[in-house]
């Protein structure tokens, strides 16, 4: 059975355009068709929808992005090129804003066409061909907003069940990004005081001077400044619950004051003598080690005891890389309520470079990463190639898929569709002979071992053979084997290579294809 045609569909009020584009494209054997109008291309995506779509910005009735809204409106995975005749920034926000694939100026090469339409239809490809991660809960299943049933996590819910009961004050510890506040946020919800204000305060972003007002509040005329008299947030919070975040960054001054709260339930504001009673539930967090922080005497030993009666860690996303499907399916319905993105499902391979990936910035730099993705990805799933660079890379450095770990998503990467190279397809021994018919030189004799040359030695040779009549211009030899060497030992990873090499990776692209290197 002979293989289907990719299809193309080119929408343009100008007929001598539609026939340019046509032939372009029909000499690469796509399945090339023509609208004159929005209106007729958007008839003619509801019958069939193509693989691509060529689309001009200008035209008459229904114009290019009132048409591309429409097309994304009836199938949110069609990829679209817009044409224009006007390279401006407007132009160019307007197309990616409203989902286009990509866009080309007037007029074009058709090299250039038949590029994009090749990295379109491999787009298309990639799209059909991913798997998806299919959750089993929906967001309404995520109400505490602390997403994970690894065992790491049961053991954070069984905790913060066991302490909803009473008003014993606690402590909870972790890296940042971790969801310390989730947690306190939690407790508060489920505790007898649920009806009561909830007040967080991130200790380390007040100023020293500044925070005893701010927690104890001051009378009118008790420094510079004061004016009026000012109600503190423990005041503020009489019978409910209040969260001192990065508790560990609190002055020495201030601690003494927390203490006093603790053991007395009453507070002083600054600048007055009237005590006043206070019933605040205190749950305190830090990501910093509190008995070292009290061994070197920067935290009172006293408060420190006062605050962790109970203590809940809170694991690192490196301790529960299996709770990491649940996480991306819950930011990706989040940001789909909050009609922040039209990305629905992540592919099974870009889930398995986010299960490879270290994540020192835990959740919080997960919910980055998904958001950043969801905002380029074409159509409604995030791909493989719609991942950070620093993502993937970091995701290859550790080798194939057995570092991943067992789970919905652990299966080989797919990185054909990306930017870079695959390992697999690495630059190879005769990527530094790109002449064709050229042979290869045959190795020569055994040397003997000789002490490395330095830099200033090998400039002195080079100048020396520049000097020399060579049949082959030497810088250009030497440009050609640096860069495939790199690419050699980088596998193939333009990212990197660019970066060793000192140049952009577009550079990088324009001298691979000036010096007929191989990819």
């Amino acid at each position: 059975m002979a293989a289907t045609k990719p299809t193309i569909l080119v929408i343009d009020d100008d007929s001598e355009i539609r026939y340019s584009l046509t032939r372009v494209l029909s000499s690469r054997d796509y399945a090339v068709t023509a609208a004159g109008s929005g209106e007729e291309a958007v008839a003619a995506v509801k019958k069939s929808a193509p693989d691509v779509i060529f689309l001009d910005i200008r035209m008459g009735g229904m114009g290019g992005i009132e048409t591309l809204q429409h097309i994304r409106s009836i199938n949110p995975r069609q990829l679209v090129i817009l044409m224009t005749a006007f390279g401006t920034a407007q132009t160019a926000i307007e197309a990616m804003k409203y989902g286009a694939f990509d866009y080309i100026m007037k007029p074009f090469a058709p090299q250039k066409v038949l590029t994009l339409a090749e990295n379109a239809l491999k787009t298309h490809a990639d799209l059909r061909a991913a798997g998806e991660y299919r959750p089993s809960l929906n967001t309404e299943d995520y109400k505490e907003g602390i997403v994970g049933s690894s065992a790491a996590m049961q053991e954070v819910f069984k905790m913060i069940g066991q302490v909803t009961a009473s008003d014993v004050t606690v402590m909870i510890t972790g890296e940042s990004g971790t969801g310390k506040e989730l947690v306190a946020r939690s407790i508060f919800k489920h505790s007898h005081r649920a009806n009561r204000p909830f007040i967080a305060v991130n200790c380390a972003a007040i100023p020293d001077n500044l925070i005893e007002s701010d927690l104890f509040g001051h009378e009118k005329g008790s420094y510079t400044g004061a004016t009026a008299q000012r109600i503190g947030k423990f005041e503020l919070c009489d019978g409910g619950t209040i969260f001192l975040d990065e508790i560990g960054d609190m002055a020495l001054a201030t601690q003494t004051k927390i203490l006093r709260v603790l053991q007395e339930g009453e507070i002083q504001r600054v600048g007055g003598t009237e005590t006043i009673k206070v019933d605040v539930r205190v749950i305190a967090a830090t990501n910093k080690d509190l008995e070292e922080i009290v061994k070197a005497r920067t935290f009172r030993e006293d408060l420190y005891y006062r605050l962790n009666v109970v203590r809940i860690r809170m694991p690192t996303l490196r301790e529960r890389l299996e709770d990491i499907p649940q996480i991306v399916d819950y930011m990706l319905q989040t940001l789909e309520k909050q009609k922040k993105t039209r990305v629905k499902k992540v592919a099974t391979e870009a889930l398995t470079v986010l299960l490879r990936h270290p994540w020192p910035g835990n959740v919080r730099e997960l919910e980055n990463v998904i958001h950043r993705s969801a905002i380029i990805a074409q159509g409604d799933t995030i791909l493989w190639k719609d991942l950070p660079p620093e993502i993937r890379e970091a995701a290859g450095a550790g080798g194939g898929t057995s570092a991943v770990p067992a789970g919905p998503a652990a299966i080989p990467l797919a990185p054909a569709a990306s930017d870079e190279v695959p390992a697999a397809s690495a630059v190879p021994e005769s990527a530094t002979e790109p002449v064709a018919g050229r042979k290869r030189e045959e190795p020569g004799p055994e040397v003997p071992a000789v002490s490395p040359l330095t830099l200033n030695d090998a400039l002195d040779f080079v100048y020396a053979r520049l000097k020399a009549e060579d049949k082959e211009p030497v810088l250009e030899r030497l440009e050609r084997e640096m860069i495939a060497r790199v690419l050699k030992d980088e596998r193939g990873n333009l990212v990197r290579a660019s970066e060793r090499l000192g140049m952009t990776r577009t550079t990088l692209r324009k001298r691979i294809d000036a010096l007929g290197l191989r990819i």
